[in-house]
């Protein structure tokens, strides 16, 4: 693909400008062969501030996708009934996936909690003894299937295996191949005492392996506000419906029999404006002045500003998870104009979801994001993507299967043949885009797993490895790149070091040299809300090396670069960014603009140097 053979094509250059792999000459060790299935039970993660980290104090980067069917009539994860689990999962670790969310229905966990698994119907039988597909998934006489709690627990094990964690969210009351319409928890029977009494009997089933990681609470709580009490609302209330005094509730259950796992909070769909004195949750809505204020649904977490998540636990499992979409899914107003990063934040994000993790609040991981590959929507998937790799955020991208309407996926068809087994059929364009945001090793490519013993698929290291052998050489591209550990002696290629919040900015240190002059600078805390200053500093016409003009020198420059100097059309350089990227001086922008650009991250020339010799 795309994406990888640039990565090479960068690999090449640093190797022409360094001599070797590593940055100022150091060298990276081998990669570490385990092949054994890590069963130490010590991959769990906790939270501070906005990062993630392990056992150890070392941050790490969930970035995933979801693989739904556990939540439908199947009830198991689809395509299995035409391709080999292991084939399946395999994949996914080769391609950098380091965690799945598995959507599923509180009915089918009722099912299991007594005792009386439902049946799956989505997976084949191996009623054919010459047919070997899912050997694992039938009893000791070869046809008859497992159920699927027992397919469940082989799937947990195997991904396990490859290096893959893995969480579930309560994706609706009721199993349902539509997906998740209805606005709440409870529904019929399965009422708010059901649903967190099967979340804690799988988290006390789980406590003692690590590789469900964490329980996403609800699937998209949502509801208008003048639906009243059949709406999900977020307020200090003890109603039924509120869905941030149930999550506390659901939270709290869950860290009594595992105070390990991560807990993951979506938001809801709609809050009150506070448009007029006396507006309720419930008046009905206005035309104009009206007293919602609307999101995608579990999008909306304004209303965790006055009434934040605090089990009594603490707080050091909470993980905030929005969704987000683009355009195709539905014309939200925000998309109404040449929208950008700036007035995405400006317009949605930063008071909807995006201040918890700007203002260090909490971690956010958001659990559905991708579309189709059209238009205003890819637009909007690259923003997005950029967004949560400059900010450290962690991700899901909705999703693998080729049977989301709305959406589509990462996958485009899967098949099992005999004595070849299964063939995945990726949407090339699509996963390139999402590769991206994997976590992965800034030179190498290598994919980051969160097993500390495990690696991650073919192309992958466990988290140990990253941390004895790659964070202090080459680093990862969280904070959109970044070398060193996450507390102290970090050295920041692109974004904020560890502590620092990220909040949206009009203006960043440029790297080139011209004349010094009186400017005046904008910094903005948040949207809407900006200070001017006067003061002495440098005004730089031409920023060498920021090819991509985001105030910043980094690989991702160098990649740009070299996307544009292979003649790929997506490569888009504006002139000054032409002007910008061309260091070397030459007629027109060649590879020793990238060599200089590299040389620069690695430390081997100066600010100076990397100006082209006039």
């Amino acid at each position: 693909m795309k994406t990888k053979h640039l990565l090479s094509v960068c690999l090449a250059a640093i190797i022409a400008a360094t001599g070797t792999v590593g940055f100022a000459g150091s060298s990276l060790k081998a990669p570490l062969s385990v092949t054994a299935a890590d069963d130490t039970n010590d991959d769990w993660l906790h939270c501070e501030g906005s990062r993630i980290f392990d056992k150890d104090g070392n941050e790490v980067w969930l970035t995933g996708a979801n693989w739904f069917g556990f939540n439908c009539s199947e009830n198991c994860v689809h395509y299995l009934w035409s391709a080999d689990v292991d084939d399946v999962l395999q994949e996914i670790a080769d391609h950098g996936i380091n965690i799945i969310r598995f959507p599923i229905a509180t009915e089918l966990l009722v099912s299991w909690m007594n005792g009386e698994p439902n049946p799956v119907s989505s997976v084949s039988a191996n009623a054919d003894p010459a047919f070997t597909i899912n050997p694992d998934f039938c009893e000791a006489d070869g046809k008859t299937l497992k159920n699927s709690m027992e397919i469940f627990d082989i799937i947990m094990q195997k991904c396990k295996k490859y290096g893959i964690k893995a969480f579930i969210d309560i994706h609706s009351p009721h199993t349902d191949n539509s997906g998740h319409n209805y606005n709440l928890w409870y529904k019929g029977d399965f009422t708010t005492k059901v649903w967190i009494d099967t979340l804690v009997w799988l988290a006390d089933k789980y406590k003692n392996d690590d590789t469900l990681l964490a329980f996403d609470l609800k699937n998209e709580p949502h509801g208008k506000g003048q639906e009243g009490e059949a709406a999900a609302k977020w307020d200090g209330s003890k109603d039924e419906n509120n869905w941030a005094y149930a999550a506390t509730q659901c939270a709290d259950a869950i860290l009594d029999v595992n105070p390990n796992a991560l807990i993951l909070i979506e938001g809801v769909e709609q809050s009150l404006s506070g448009a007029q004195e006396g507006d309720y949750w419930g008046i009905a809505d206005r035309r104009d002045n009206s007293p919602y204020i609307g999101a995608w649904w579990g999008g909306n977490f304004r209303g965790a500003r006055e009434y934040p998540i605090k089990p009594k636990h603490g707080t050091s499992q909470i993980v905030y998870s929005p969704h987000d979409y683009g355009p195709s899914v539905y014309a939200q107003t925000w998309f109404d104009k040449d929208f950008t990063e700036k007035t995405l934040l400006d317009d949605y994000w930063y008071d909807t979801w995006a201040y918890i993790n700007a203002e260090d609040i909490a971690p956010e991981l958001i659990g559905e994001w991708g579309g189709h590959m059209t238009g205003d929507n890819l637009k909007w998937m690259k923003l997005l993507r950029d967004y949560m790799i400059k900010n450290h955020i962690n991700h899901t991208f909705w999703c693998l299967n080729t049977n989301s309407g709305d959406t589509g996926g990462l996958w485009k068809g899967l098949g099992f043949q005999q004595g070849s087994g299964t063939t995945i059929t990726w949407d090339e364009d699509k996963y390139g885009l999402f590769e991206v945001a994997l976590w992965q090793t800034q030179k190498t490519g290598k994919y980051i797993g969160l097993d500390h013993q495990v690696a991650l698929g073919k192309n992958g290291i466990s988290l140990s490895e990253f941390y004895s052998s790659y964070a202090n050489t080459e680093g990862s591209n969280i904070d959109g790149g970044r070398i060193g550990g996450p507390k102290g002696g970090s050295v920041v290629i692109d974004g904020p070091s560890q502590g620092e919040t990220t909040k949206p900015v009009t203006q960043t240190t440029p790297v080139s040299f011209t004349t010094t002059t009186t400017v005046t600078t904008t910094t903005q805390t948040k949207p809407s809300e900006t200070t001017t200053v006067s003061t002495t500093s440098t005004a730089r016409q031409v920023e060498w090396g920021d090819a991509n003009e985001d105030g910043r020198v980094d690989v991702s420059d160098a990649v740009l670069i070299s996307r544009f100097i292979a003649e790929d059309k997506t490569a888009k350089i504006t002139s000054q960014g032409q002007m910008n990227s061309n260091v070397a001086g030459t007629p027109s922008i060649t590879s020793d603009s990238t060599i200089k650009i590299l040389q620069f991250i690695a430390k081997i020339i100066t600010e100076e140097e990397l100006a082209p010799k006039k």
